[in-house]
């Protein structure tokens, strides 16, 4: 092995390809409402990530919660096709100056292989929200065990909720919904993001919205009308909720659970292991508050995540779109 290779950078072009490309990959990104609220600044070797405001749900996510962890997944993204790419990459998370700007990665070296970026980063475009019923095998506890120590070693805790827990949960996810739909002005903002009039590119289609109510222990979201997904009657009993929290609640605390969760999620990918998130509980305070005594006040939530497993040959599940990379990523 060429060991000058891996500690100098090579063609400042290659740099900045690799930049590009992991951008590129960033794209593929879960976030809510599939708004994909971030913007890319490349220039030679480096990548700005800042928050697209315009892409934030004012009513729903009114501080920003959910978008900038949204973002913190898509800035894990760039980070894993970085190190599959074999190179050792800076970052530097909310930069002073700009409350938007909310990481900026710089490539300086060349790494060693880094095999479990580079399966990492075949999972990214495998990856999607399914939200139909799980009725297969609960998650095992090797499972669990990997998706919670890539979720810890993103600086964020996760917390598996027991059975009396999980009643708890349902009754706060209930409530939230509750009051989210008596508010009109929410009614319009999830209209528009799981309609025809968001951006192209955006928003939630009916292929990804169940056909009928799923049978859950914990109710999920209510879209306000029925898609396209066919959903089989079974009772998903045998999912696993579990919760994702930080230890403050601030901007920097909501971008690494963002990171956190996609380190958790790429690995459960690869176990074969279904996420779906709901953010209902924490859109509303007094739900927020529900799920933090479950954690005795320890932290702070930011997201519950339903576990389950499929059969590996099902794929009636679909990829939602995603804007187009020249719409994303700005060249200096």
């Amino acid at each position: 092995m060429d060991t000058d290779a891996l500690t100098h950078p090579t063609d400042p072009e290659v740099a900045t390809h690799a930049l590009a490309e992991a951008a590129t990959a960033a794209g593929y990104a879960p976030s809510i409402h599939n708004t994909q609220p971030w913007r890319w600044r490349l220039t030679a070797d480096t990548l700005e990530l800042s928050l697209v405001r315009g892409r934030v749900l004012t009513i729903t996510d009114p501080e920003g919660r959910l978008a900038t962890l949204s973002c913190g997944v898509a800035l894990h993204h760039a980070r894993v096709a970085l190190a599959a790419q074999r190179w050792d990459a800076t970052v530097t998370r909310m930069p002073p100056g700009d409350p938007d700007l909310l990481a900026r990665l710089h490539v300086e070296q060349r790494s060693p292989v880094d095999s479990a970026s580079t399966l990492h980063l075949r999972s990214i475009p495998l990856r999607h929200t399914d939200r139909r019923p799980l009725a297969g095998a609960p998650v095992g506890p090797a499972d669990l065990a990997a998706i919670t120590t890539a979720v810890q070693a993103e600086g964020t805790n996760l917390h598996t909720l027991k059975p009396d827990q999980i009643l708890e949960l349902a009754a706060a996810a209930d409530h939230a919904q509750r009051s989210e739909i008596g508010d009109p002005a929410w009614q319009a903002e999830l209209a528009y993001w799981t309609g025809d009039t968001a951006p192209p590119g955006t928003s939630v289609p009916d292929t990804a919205i169940p056909d009928r109510a799923t049978q859950t222990t914990v109710p999920g979201r209510d879209f306000g009308h029925h898609g396209d997904l066919p959903v089989s009657a079974a009772h998903d009993k045998a999912a696993t909720f579990v919760l994702l929290y930080g230890d403050t609640d601030e901007p920097a605390s909501w971008l690494r659970a963002g990171e956190a969760l996609s380190a958790g999620w790429l690995t459960a990918t690869e176990r074969g292991v279904s996420v779906l998130p709901h953010s209902a509980p924490i859109e509303v305070i007094a739900a927020r508050q529900a799920l933090r005594a479950m954690i005795a006040s320890v932290g702070h939530p930011f997201l519950v995540l339903h576990l389950g497993t499929t059969d590996p040959a099902d794929t009636a599940a679909s990829h939602t779109s995603r804007l187009p990379a020249e719409q994303l990523i700005d060249r200096a």
